[in-house]
């Protein structure tokens, strides 16, 4: 039986090639798609031919991409592999598209995923000429079961000129009731408040609404979600879910949040699992997580009755995790709510429910600065997606990341981040396998210490040391000490001295 159950919709099926050909140069595209999960995948292929077509003739076809976060090598990277991606926002994490960011082919917008969805509604990045958005099913009313992500679908149905949809059977129809797409969102002045209260709260409808005018292609697929094996925990990151599961416990005791904690937010990654796994083996029940990505350490908790409600705007999950939630997705909508972007990563309900955020990075300065998006200040890596939303308004924000990269060679504690994403202000604790920081109430010099003492490296902590010692000299003890004549090649003095391993 087709997913589309619609009599309008069934005329207006096509081939991938066939909807490639309806978009024009200078179109810009808002894609479906959030962490690998949900994102079209046979009309990305379509349009990379399309593109490598015009390039034989002579001929130019490039396209902007929006999407909700970063998507798979069969969208993101085969578009970007052509060149045909003239710029590019909120949020990627594809080689060839890091590549082509890098090389100055395509234009990066790295935005919060909370202001991507008012960027695109203000016409701000000009009119958005199509929206290619992949669902699980197309209803007998034409209203679009979502699949396993929703991100900005919503904003992009809403604001294209024309759709483009993709009807996927791989995705389990047992979604269908899963999601909860709220329209309630407005431009100021209005905009109205979002009005829920607790992670399990539904304000929304099942399904999203199009225009059926504006849909001029539907394209039937049957393609799984980029579903990638998470690694085995490794000792290291063990230790650090361990010590943030501690830290929580100790805030429990001295009565600063209940004892079923407050909602969880967990960053992508093997250390985000290894703090859900840290979870799993605590005595806590009856928790709550109101995050961006429904990860495999949270599927294992609501297996074990431990996490009761989680609300996210996608999956992210190995494919172990993506079969065992389609061959249940009945018993898992009982438990997960996918929702907007717009609402999973506001920070006005980020801060009223007193979220609990964690997130990784790529290196923390002594004074509590992290850097999470740029390799030595100048490299984009993958971008700062919702960190910044939960991290700006969480109750307690910490960032995790192992001392070390490289293999040791590098410190991820440095004297000064290469590049501030998230300011000493916001950042309250920080962790790797070395031990916790807890940085509130402290002063910068302080703060210093605690860091060096607790998170450094053995082998890196006498540089910082060092260094420290100079910066109050060299600062006459300011109140945030540093010499930055050090500070800007620290890099290249580890290289020097030969501490850093090339």
């Amino acid at each position: 039986m087709t997913r589309i159950r619609s009599a309008e919709f069934q005329k207006k099926v096509v081939s991938a090639d066939d909807a490639a050909a309806m978009i024009h140069d200078g179109d810009q595209i808002g894609f479906s798609g959030f962490t690998g999960s949900g994102y079209p995948k046979e009309f990305p292929g379509a349009l990379a031919r399309r593109v490598e077509e015009a390039k034989a003739k002579g001929e130019q076809l490039r396209v902007g991409l929006c999407t909700g976060a970063s998507t798979a090598p069969e969208c993101d990277g085969v578009l970007a592999a052509t060149g045909g991606v003239s710029f590019r926002m909120p949020y990627q994490s594809d080689p060839h598209m890091r590549k082509a960011i890098n090389d100055g082919v395509t234009d990066y917008c790295d935005i919060h995923l909370s202001h991507s969805g008012p960027v695109v509604r203000q016409g701000f990045l000009g009119p958005l000429n199509v929206a290619v958005v992949e669902v699980t099913a197309i209803a007998e009313d034409g209203s679009l079961v979502p699949s396993s992500s929703i991100g900005n679908n919503n904003v992009y149905l809403d604001c294209a000129e024309r759709v483009i949809l993709e009807v996927n059977e791989w995705q389990s129809e047992g979604l269908e009731g899963m999601h909860d797409v709220y329209y309630g969102t407005e431009l100021p002045p209005n905009n109205v408040p979002i009005p829920i209260t607790h992670a399990g709260q539904r304000i929304g409808q099942p399904t999203l609404r199009v225009d059926p005018n504006k849909v001029v292609a539907v394209i039937e697929t049957d393609h799984e979600d980029r579903n990638t094996p998470f690694k085995e925990l490794d000792e290291d990151s063990k230790t650090i879910g361990g010590l943030y599961v501690d830290f929580l416990l100790n805030e429990v005791k001295h009565g600063r949040m209940p004892k079923n904690l407050l909602p969880l937010q967990s960053g992508v990654g093997n250390i985000a699992n290894a703090v859900l796994a840290g979870l799993l083996a605590s005595d806590l029940e009856h928790l709550t997580s109101y995050t961006e990505v429904i990860q495999d350490g949270m599927v294992d908790l609501i297996d074990a009755g431990k996490i009761d409600v989680a609300s996210a705007t996608a999956f992210s999950l190995s494919p172990e995790a993506a079969n065992k939630m389609n061959d249940n997705a009945n018993f898992y909508k009982q438990h997960i709510i996918l929702r907007p972007q717009e609402i999973s990563n506001s920070p006005e309900v980020i801060r009223r429910m007193g979220v609990l955020s964690c997130n990784g990075m790529i290196e923390a300065d002594i004074y509590g600065n992290i850097n999470s998006t740029h390799v030595m200040g100048s490299r984009m890596q993958n971008g700062i997606g919702g960190s910044g939303d939960f991290t700006r308004n969480a109750y307690i924000s910490a960032f995790v990341s192992p001392s070390t990269a490289k293999g040791g060679a590098i410190s991820c504690i440095v004297p000064m981040v290469s590049h501030h994403d998230h300011t000493e202000h916001d950042v309250m604790v920080i962790v790797t396998e070395q031990g916790l920081a807890d940085l509130r109430g402290l002063a910068p010099r302080k703060r210093a210490q605690v860091i060096i003492d607790k998170c450094a490296h053995p082998d890196f902590k006498p540089m910082l040391q060092e260094y420290v010692e100079r910066a109050a000299k060299v600062a006459n003890s300011a109140h945030t000490p540093h010499d930055l004549t050090q500070a800007l090649s620290w890099h290249a003095r580890m290289l020097a001295t030969g501490t850093m391993k090339v």
